[in-house]
């Protein structure tokens, strides 16, 4: 019996999430991507610590109606910018099961462009 989409990126998630684990110096920076929205976090794995967090929801970052790509980029930029603010500079990238293509690329070449490195 074939996978529903969602049983396929858990799958995926998971592997993921076996081979990569997030530090204090260099955070696993992990992607959630809902229809509306777009979440990004830096994660301390070996604390079990979120160290900072950014998302499309967030007040005053997102002004008038754009779409989701924008948005993504918008959010990829706050969060580098967090990680600055705090000292860091290399991330693990976490895709979260998703495909590395449309928002979630956004997002990324966006932290990249930002001076964040992974």
């Amino acid at each position: 019996m074939a996978l529903s989409k969602r049983e396929r990126r858990v799958r995926i998630r998971h592997r993921i999430r076996k081979k990569i684990s997030g530090t204090a110096d260099v955070p696993r920076m992990s992607v959630f991507r809902s229809n509306k929205h777009i979440y990004v976090q830096l994660i301390d794995d070996l604390n079990g610590v979120t160290l900072a967090s950014a998302s499309s929801k967030d007040k005053g970052l997102i002004s008038g109606p754009m779409n989701k790509k924008e948005m993504a980029a918008i959010v990829g930029k706050s969060i580098a910018e967090k990680a600055k603010t705090k000292n860091i500079e290399s991330v693990l990238f976490d895709r979260g099961g998703y495909l590395y293509h449309g928002r979630v690329k956004m997002l990324a070449d966006a932290a990249r462009n930002e001076g964040l490195k992974f």
